[in-house]
Parts: C-alpha cells; structure tokens; sequence
C-alpha cells in the first residue's frame, strides 16, 4: 500500500523518486533519501552523492534526532609533509566573487551515505535498493540540466571542470558550459549506484565502492583513504528543541553552525512581545551574527561553541536588542506523522571524478568558510563545520512540519523569517515562503548591512531603525530555497516550493 506524503524538493526527479519511495511501501525517511539521491545526479555540481548530510527525523510518539553524517577531516596514518598537497586553486563570480580550492587534497571524509544507511536501518520501510534505483534509472536514462545546475556550471567551467578529463568530458560541451536543458547521461554513475543499492550503504566505507576511492586518492595525492572511510561512523544527537508560537522546533544540534545560530534566532525572536517588525528581526538577526562570527566560527570545539552561543542568550535579552547553490534540501512529512527534513552539501564540488565509479568527491577542505583556522589544519577524524540546518516541528493540535534550505549562510536567517511568518504571524505555508527576506552581512571594513529583497515595508522599517541596507531585486536565489512539507491538524497534506530557486512539491 502507497503512503502518503506530502514532499518538497530540488526537482520533479527528486518528487518522482520520493513517490517510488512511498510506492515501495517507504514512510517519508525513505521518500527523502530517495529523493535526495536522485538530486545527487539530477543537480550535478549543486550536489553529490560523496558529500556530507544531517536527517532530522522526528517520528510520532518519539523524541526527535539528528542523524550527523557530515563530512569530516580525513588523513588517518598520513605523515604531516602531505598537508597541503593536491589543491588547485579556483576563483569564480559566484556571489559576487569566490575563491576555493578544489582538486584530491580538497575532498573530505565523505558522510552521506553512512547516515542515510543508518536512518533507513532505523527508520525506514521500503527495502534499500529501492531507494537507489531511481537516481540509477535517471543516470542511465539521461535527464535535461537545471537552471540552477548550469547557471553554476558557467561559473565554473574554466576552474572546477577544467583539471579532471572525466568531470570536463560530463559536464562541458566543446570545453564550454552546456546550455539549460543539455541532456546528460552517465551510465557509469547508474551502475555504481545499482551496485550500492544491493550491497548497502557500507560498501562505500569498507566495500568496492571505497576500495576505489582508495585507489583513486593514492594515485592523484589525496589525504582521503580507506583508513578513513572505515572509521567513519554516523552520530545520531538529540536535536535542539526551541518555541515559536505555537510550534515545538527540533534543529540540528552542535558540532553543526547552522543549528545553534537558528535555535538562537528562534528563542530570540520567540520571545519579542506582539508583533515583529522588519527592523526588530534584523536586530536579532545581526546580534547573532555577530556572535557567531566572533565566537563560533573559529573555534576550536564547535560543540562547545555552540553550548555557549545559547548559553549567552540568557544574557542577550530580546528587549536589550535595538555565500551557494552548493546544498540541497528535501522535506517530507506522510500521513503517519512521520516528518523528515535532509540537507546535504558537496560544498563546491572538488572536479574530481572517482574513476571508474562516476562519483564526484566533494571539495569541503577547500571551503575557505569551513576551515577559518587553515586549509588542513584540522586533526584527522573532525567534524567539519556546517551551515546545515534541518529543522522538523510539531504543534499540539497534531500539525507537523519538516523545513529547510540550503543558502550559506543565508540558511538560518531564511528559516528564522519563514518560520516566523508561519509561527508569529500565522500566514499559511506557501505564502510564509514567499515573503521578501533579509540578512545581516559583515562588510570587510567591520560594519555590517541588512541585504534585503526589494520590499517597501522592510525599507522603510530599516530605515526608520538608522540601519545601512543593500537592495536586492525580488525573489533572490542569493536569499536560499526553502521547500517545506505540512501534515494540517485534520491530515491534509501540503507542501512548499520557493521560488527563488528550481525546486518541486508534490502531495501522493
């Protein structure tokens, strides 16, 4: 019997995976991963399958966790001289101006498949090759690029493409970035994923799969080896819990950025009396930037960072208060009130292609942003930092809810403000969505300006309040891509699509 669920994602691909899912006898766990495994292929330099993820699963009667299968600093039994080694430089106009590194030394110890394995041992109904096939179906198949996917993609022709024959020969035509709508197959990719889809996640950690990335990293000189994928163990935590109106929200809990910071902003904004104006969320927004960027992104122990961020709340006081294409997110909640919400990232991507698997590795130590104390300087077996935040609700009424984005940065604020809209304001889902959003942005001089989507209201509040804004035009993709699923108190089901981004819902 096909369940129902409601489910928002990058792609109609992705939708039509996560009804495969549903179909196989799956509960929204399975949807998700089904649906994020066949955005891996279908958002090509957006997002891969060698990436990190966190699953924010909150099943009815339970508390709800977080499944931590991001990515972290590989180099197990590697002498100190190999530090440093295997990084290509690559600058791009992405956000207004980017520099990463990418190429064998950029890829960390990948995550997403070691997490999305145990939630589905845990949690899931449909049996596991079902959940890849379709992702292998639309590899062999072929599909028609994004928008989303080529507008990176011309961006990164010449840098991220350009230094592996294999990543150049899939994703350029004639060394040139393909237009919308190139269709792209890769049949070496569907048979890798076919054959994790009947050997189970693990092989990519202690299996053929990882044997080849081994293999892979030793003759292109990556820190990455099979010493580290066979260390590498999912951490299920207990998802931080916060209010917002009538909405009991469970985030991604520390070592994880993301989920500290919007649990900040949400406790915060919870707690302003009546009504909250443009001008009093970006004062909230700004404080907890601030403290963020003084205090957390350059720690050491970002677990404990990210205990005294909300430790310092109590300090704060809410009356006392005057940059990426590179993530994905899919949301689904079904008829049994299971809801999950699965954000995963491949940073950048690194252009390195595993031979002979049709996998593309992720470039997350060369992610300026995620390593602030240097480009390897980690110790091997870290937690990288995250920006990810997977966010379920529920309400006393039975409502649930599973929400997220990806953005940077921009995540958190976009999901405080969407929350806020449906939490405080009482606006229904979709509409909760589409308003215009706004973020704090520390300029390199030490002062910081709201950037804003063009809205009359939130200028003239930003302006009444004597904050320096930037104006964006309406429905920026720089501002995220939020997609949220809906389980009403009666059982109707909906779902949310932004459309500052390519994305899909669908209700079966």
């Amino acid at each position: 019997m096909t369940r129902s669920a409601a489910i928002a994602a990058p792609n109609t691909y992705a939708t039509e995976a996560a009804a495969q899912a549903l179909a196989s006898g799956g509960n929204a766990l399975d949807a998700a991963v089904a649906a994020m495994l066949t955005a891996t292929v279908t958002e090509p330099g957006v997002i891969s399958t060698l990436g990190g993820c966190f699953v924010n699963v909150w099943a009815p009667g339970e508390d709800p966790v977080v499944v931590d299968g991001n990515v972290e600093m590989p180099g197990r039994g590697m002498s100190a001289d190999r530090r440093g080694q295997g990084l290509i430089e690559a600058a791009s106009d992405y956000g207004g101006g980017m520099v990463t590194w990418v190429g064998p030394g950029s890829v960390a110890t990948p995550g997403m498949l070691a997490a999305m394995g145990w939630a589905h041992q845990r949690y899931g109904r449909a049996p596991w090759a079902e959940l890849l096939q379709p992702a292998a179906d639309v590899a062999r198949a072929g599909y028609p690029l994004s928008r989303t996917a080529q507008s990176y993609l011309v961006l990164v022709t010449d840098t991220i493409l350009a230094w592996d024959p294999a990543t150049r020969a899939l994703l350029t035509v004639d060394g040139a970035a393909p237009a919308v709508g190139h269709r792209v197959v890769d049949p070496v990719l569907a048979d890798t994923l076919e054959h994790i889809g009947a050997q189970g996640a693990g092989t990519a950690y202690h299996g053929d799969v990882a044997r080849a990335i081994d293999a892979d990293m030793r003759a292109r000189g990556g820190l990455l080896s099979l010493v580290d994928l066979e260390a590498y163990q999912p951490v299920v935590r207990r998802a931080l819990r916060s209010r917002l109106g009538p909405w009991d929200l469970a985030c991604n809990p520390p070592p994880s950025i993301g989920g500290p910071v919007l649990t900040a902003l949400l406790r915060l904004l919870g707690a302003v009396e009546g009504p909250i104006d443009p001008a009093q969320a970006a004062l909230v927004m700004r404080e907890v930037l601030d403290i963020r960027l003084d205090r957390i992104d350059t720690a050491h122990d970002l677990e404990a960072a990210g205990a005294e961020l909300l430790q310092t709340l109590h300090h704060i006081g809410a009356t006392g208060l005057p940059t990426s294409p590179s993530t994905a997110h899919v949301s689904v909640v079904d008829a049994d009130g299971l809801a999950c919400a699965l954000t995963a990232s491949a940073g950048y991507g690194s252009g390195m292609t595993i031979a002979g698997t049709g996998l593309v590795a992720n470039n997350s130590l060369g992610e300026l942003e995620l390593n602030r104390h240097g480009l390897h300087a980690l110790a091997p077996g870290t937690r990288l930092a995250s920006n990810m935040a997977p966010t379920t609700a529920r309400r006393e009424d039975g409502a649930v809810l599973a929400i997220g984005t990806p953005g940077a940065d921009r995540i958190t604020t976009a999901l405080a403000q969407v929350l806020t809209h449906l939490a405080r304001h009482g606006e229904d889902l979709q509409t909760a969505v589409d308003q215009p959003r706004m973020h704090p942005r520390r300029l390199e001089d030490g002062t910081t300006r709201i950037d804003h989507e063009q809205d009359a209201q939130i200028a003239a509040s930003l302006d009444a309040a004597g904050l320096t804004r930037h104006e964006h035009p309406p429905s920026s993709m720089y501002f995220g891509g939020v997609g949220a699923a809906l389980r009403g108190p009666d059982g109707a089901l909906g779902a949310a699509a932004d459309a500052r981004r390519v994305a899909a819902t669908l209700v079966t």
